[in-house]
């Protein structure tokens, strides 16, 4: 039971970094380094003090390059593949009590693709955002983000189950919305 209460935590801390790659590792770092989380072997550097430091910055410097117009969407093509990363060494990282070989597939598919789940929709919300508002809009949906990212964060670590019934919940939305979207696309193609 354990390693399933671990990997909720993961999972929920990774599918956060789809809103903030920096805000669920600053906050995985304080929460290990105060002792609030246990981390797996080898993953100590997470909770070492210039590690906390490194991704505080970083948090900060993301947060803050979001809210400028046309780089939130330049940061989006840098944060997506950083998310996935982010995400599969944060699953890796909590999941500790299982082989190698499970551990880096639950952390692979489960945490890398969760991550990627959610920034692939907050990219398509940037997008639709920016197309309909010409990026006035992108300052309240990147407050949202950052919201999301730091309840996330903090319900992850305390609440871990809830959080991911909420992240599963957010995962079906988000994909039953791509799929309406790619039927009607298809609906309206002509045959030639």
């Amino acid at each position: 039971m354990d390693w399933l209460f671990s990997f909720a935590i993961g999972l929920g801390l990774s599918a956060t970094c789809g809103f903030r790659v920096f805000v669920p590792l600053f906050g995985i770092s304080l929460a290990a380094q105060t002792g609030h989380l246990a981390l797996a072997p080898g993953f100590d550097w997470l909770a070492a003090p210039g590690a906390t430091t490194a991704f505080g910055i970083a948090t900060l410097l993301e947060v803050a390059a979001y809210y400028i117009p046309w780089v939130d969407n330049v940061l989006d093509t840098v944060a997506t593949p950083a998310a996935v990363v982010a995400g599969t060494i944060i699953t890796a990282s909590m999941v500790g009590d299982v082989s190698p070989l499970l551990r880096w597939s639950l952390a692979v598919i489960a945490g890398g693709g969760a991550a990627g789940v959610v920034q692939g929709g907050t990219v398509m919300l940037r997008g639709t955002s920016t197309v309909t508002t010409a990026g006035l809009g992108n300052p309240i949906l990147a407050t949202g983000e950052l919201i999301s990212s730091t309840l996330g964060t903090i319900l992850s670590i305390a609440l871990p189950f809830l959080a991911l019934a909420l992240i599963v919940t957010l995962v079906c939305v988000v994909a039953r919305r791509e799929m309406n979207r790619r039927q009607r696309r298809t609906a309206f193609t002509p045959v030639c």
